[in-house]
């Protein structure tokens, strides 16, 4: 089996609990979702010049590059079949696997492997135009290691967001940060929302890479 693979770079974690630690991204094209906010649209095109890569393709250009976190992303990697062939044989030769999902696709299937990979998961926001498409199952699988993200564009959001966060105790599982809409919202104000609210254990995270390269730079 071949993965449609939109592009693979070294280069920083932008966000999430490896935030500037150097790391391998895999993207997959396409999405089943249609953000207002996307930054990868093109990725999701059906115009998107993907590779066709195998798993050993995929681990291969991994292992060459020497860097042990990988980072899966898209587009949305969890519509890719037969993802866990590329999952466990990262996980065997040595790197630690990260997957980034928009949160509608159950991620059950992972959780009782051998290798189970860390999640980032997105909840979208009301903002983006998706959030009714989010699997709220995935919360009864999270553990320590996993992230749930929100990006959030407008004090509305913000709202949604305490909403979630404190329905499913999502503190008491796992990482949380919130995230601005890059331009939209300015991050002082979500510091002082985050303070109105008291929101102990919730993290405030900038999108570093959007301020060390051009906004819409690729391959970064």
């Amino acid at each position: 089996m071949k993965y449609p693979i939109a592009e693979k770079f070294v280069s920083i974690n932008g966000e999430g609990t490896k935030a500037g630690e150097l790391a391998v991204f895999i993207r997959f094209s396409k999405c089943n979702l249609n953000c207002t906010y996307c930054d990868t649209k093109w990725a999701n095109a059906d115009e998107c010049d993907a590779e066709m890569l195998s798993p050993e393709q995929i681990a291969g250009y991994v292992y060459g590059t020497g860097i042990k976190n990988v980072t899966l992303t898209g587009g949305e990697p969890l519509l890719q079949k037969g993802l866990y062939a590329i999952i466990e044989m990262l996980a065997e030769q040595g790197n630690k696997v990260e997957i980034e999902t928009n949160g509608s696709i159950s991620i059950a299937e992972f959780c009782g492997k051998k290798h189970r990979p860390c999640f980032t998961l997105d909840y979208k926001l009301p903002g983006s135009g998706m959030e009714s498409a989010m699997e709220l199952g995935n919360y009864n699988y999270l553990k320590s290691d996993d992230t749930v993200k929100f990006v959030s564009g407008s004090l509305s959001d913000l709202e949604r967001a305490v909403e979630i966060i404190e329905k499913y105790e999502l503190t008491k599982k796992c990482s949380v940060y919130i995230s601005p809409v890059f331009g939209s919202i300015d991050p002082a104000d979500i510091v002082e929302f985050m303070k109105n609210k008291r929101l102990n254990g919730v993290k405030l995270q900038l999108q570093l890479h959007k301020f060390i390269w051009d906004p819409e730079e690729r391959g970064v």
